[in-house]
Parts: structure tokens; C-alpha cells; sequence
């Protein structure tokens, strides 16, 4: 089982990362239906005064569950991720992916 997070930066202001995520819940149940998905979540930053938290607010960090990199593969070459890609297009500046797996 892989656990993948993606770094989702959007231009700055709160409407561009909320049309992300709107666009993301629209397909959120079609994406956990897909062979080999375990887990797919949009994450922001939880609202709190702790002085230990780093904040990015033009974030979205997607938590996802995947069974080999191959479901990931075939994950993002779906026509709805393609569809996902062009509807967010112009609110997303840059994404980074890492594959983890356990470490111990």
C-alpha cells in the first residue's frame, strides 16, 4: 500500500483554492470507485492559533491511498482526472507528488 501526498499550490486568494476544491468534490466518489484506490482526500490547514503549525493558505494537500503505482498511474490517466486537470487549470500554480511507503 502506497500513500501518496500531492502539493497542491493554487494562485493566491482564497476563491482559487476553493474552486479546486469544489472541482475535487465533484469527483471524489467516481475516484475512490476506481481499482486500487483506498483513500483520497483533500486536506487544508486546520484554523488555530497553535505557534508550532506552519500555514500555508494557498495549499490543498491531497491524502491518498493507493495500491501500487501502477493504480496511481492509471489513476491519473482517467478522462475525469484529465477533465479535473482543465477545470483547475487556471487556479493551480504548481503540484509536487510523493509516493511514500511504511518505513519501518
Amino acid at each position: 500500500m502506497l500513500t501518496i501526498i500531492a502539493e497542491i499550490h493554487t494562485k493566491s486568494g482564497e476563491q482559487h483554492r476553493q474552486n479546486v476544491l469544489d472541482a475535487f468534490q465533484k469527483i471524489i466518489p467516481t475516484v475512490l470507485a476506481e481499482d486500487g484506490c483506498h483513500g483520497y482526500e483533500p486536506l487544508v490547514d486546520h484554523k488555530s492559533n497553535a505557534s508550532f503549525q506552519t500555514k500555508e493558505p494557498d495549499t490543498i494537500v491531497m491524502l491518498e491511498k493507493w495500491q501500487s503505482v501502477a493504480h496511481l498511474e492509471a489513476h491519473l490517466a482517467t478522462p475525469h482526472m484529465q477533465a479535473h486537470h482543465v477545470a483547475v487549470k487556471d487556479d493551480v500554480i504548481d503540484v509536487k507528488i510523493k509516493i511514500l511507503e511504511s518505513g519501518v
